[in-house]
């Protein structure tokens, strides 16, 4: 569940954001991101990072820096304070509406923004930062000639990840008057340190020394071949799904894990095609591809469908082979789905229109005869959700009201 929101930072200017809300529970934390140099909060890597938490039970802000996104304000009269200045007010924000933060998530430029607003938020339990330069000075490594420029003119020009922004010298002045060591050994907040050893943007070496002046809880997660901005979907999430386990261990103990659901399966649909799956104690998401108005963040529903089948399907060989002795080593089956014209299927019993065709090859490795081989092929077609596929389905649906509702 995600809504847009705005509010003030000191210098009056409406910051815009977007809260990322656990579905169907009430959020076990609250987290602050900021996000890096120059990026906004929409950036891909961090909506996946704030999904992955949200899957945890932990709410998410995040929001554009003054000058920034769909925030007010001229970003030609920011620093690197000021960036901290929006940090404080975002936590307020919350505190004031929500509930404080307990997790500060900070990107580049923005983990170092994280590491100094820590010190003057009281209710931050974890820090984490991701590709954080230990020197924020290290920003001027990005500016290349004009940085002579500002210095002699007071400003320039300098375009920066495709776009065009105007550099002042006051904003030198302050990156160079910033010193984070001291910041880092006071930090005494539970720290996690995640950078990728190919980040040519900003060496992995500033998480070395970010590492060595902080002092315990400390952790480091290597980010392995991921590029400054997680343009890989997968390394997002994966850093989503990492530093939600973590941060569990850290925010308020009393606070306890969502009861179990009574039900099956329960899916949740908000805004868009993105579901919330729970079975049982599993969590999933399903959704539709990009092409039909989807994220692209979990299979589709004929997905699952695909997955049910070809599950049950491994299983079933499996259970049959280790009850005969048989040497199967690994099934694997892949499965596709389409529709077809009735007439094209001679031995289906519908005649017009079109029906559904699955396709399902399935390969057993391992020293079978041929024999052994064909038999398997027979149990396969005689998994259950083969068998419920083939059946007859009665499902019956119903309204429930709405939970607090006066309805009986």
């Amino acid at each position: 569940m995600s809504e847009k929101l705005r509010f003030e930072n000191d210098d009056g200017n409406a910051l815009a954001a977007r809260l990322d809300r656990p579905e169907g529970q009430s959020p076990c934390a609250f987290a602050l991101f900021a996000h890096c140099f120059t990026c906004s909060k929409d950036l891909q890597a961090v909506g996946a990072i704030s999904r992955a938490l949200t899957r945890r039970g932990i709410a998410v802000l995040r929001f554009d820096f003054t000058g920034l996104g769909d925030s007010e304000g001229d970003f030609a009269d920011t620093n690197f304070s000021s960036d901290v200045e929006d940090l404080i007010a975002a936590a307020d924000y919350l505190a004031d509406h929500y509930e404080a933060p307990r997790i500060l998530v900070g990107h580049s430029l923005g983990g170092a923004a994280v590491l100094q607003a820590t010190r003057r938020l009281d209710s931050v339990q974890a820090v984490s930062t991701i590709g954080a330069p230990y020197d924020p000075e290290h920003v001027t490594q990005h500016l290349q000639d004009a940085v002579a420029d500002i210095k002699e003119k007071g400003e320039a020009r300098v375009r920066l990840a495709g776009r065009t922004f105007t550099i002042r010298k006051q904003f030198l002045d302050d990156l160079a008057a910033t010193k984070m060591e001291d910041t880092i050994q006071s930090l005494d907040r539970a720290l996690l340190i995640f950078h990728s050893p190919v980040d040519r943007t900003v060496g992995v070496e500033n998480a070395a020394k970010i590492f060595q002046a902080a002092k315990h809880p400390k952790s480091f997660v290597s980010l392995d071949n991921a590029n400054h901005l997680l343009t890989d979907r997968s390394d997002a999430e994966y850093l989503g799904v990492v530093l939600g386990a973590w941060a569990k261990k850290y925010v308020d103990p009393s606070r306890s894990e969502p009861e179990p659901l009574d039900e099956d399966v329960v899916t949740r649909t908000g805004n868009g095609y993105r579901t919330e799956i729970q079975a049982g104690s599993h969590s999933l998401v399903g959704d539709e591809p990009e092409d039909v108005g989807g994220d692209d963040d979990g299979p589709t529903p004929y997905g699952f469908l695909l997955s049910a089948l070809g599950s049950c399907t491994g299983m079933t060989l499996r259970m049959y082979a280790d009850r005969k002795e048989w040497p199967l080593d690994e099934a694997i089956v892949r499965l596709s789905h389409d529709k077809v014209h009735a007439d094209d299927c001679d031995h289906c019993e519908t005649e017009q229109g079109k029906v559904d065709r699955v396709k399902r090859e399935i390969e057993v490795q391992g020293p079978l005869s041929d024999d052994q081989r064909e038999r398997l092929l027979e149990i396969a077609n005689k998994c259950p959700v083969h068998r419920t596929l083939h059946g007859e389905v009665d499902v019956q649906s119903s309204l429930r009201s709405p939970e607090g509702s006066d309805e009986n």
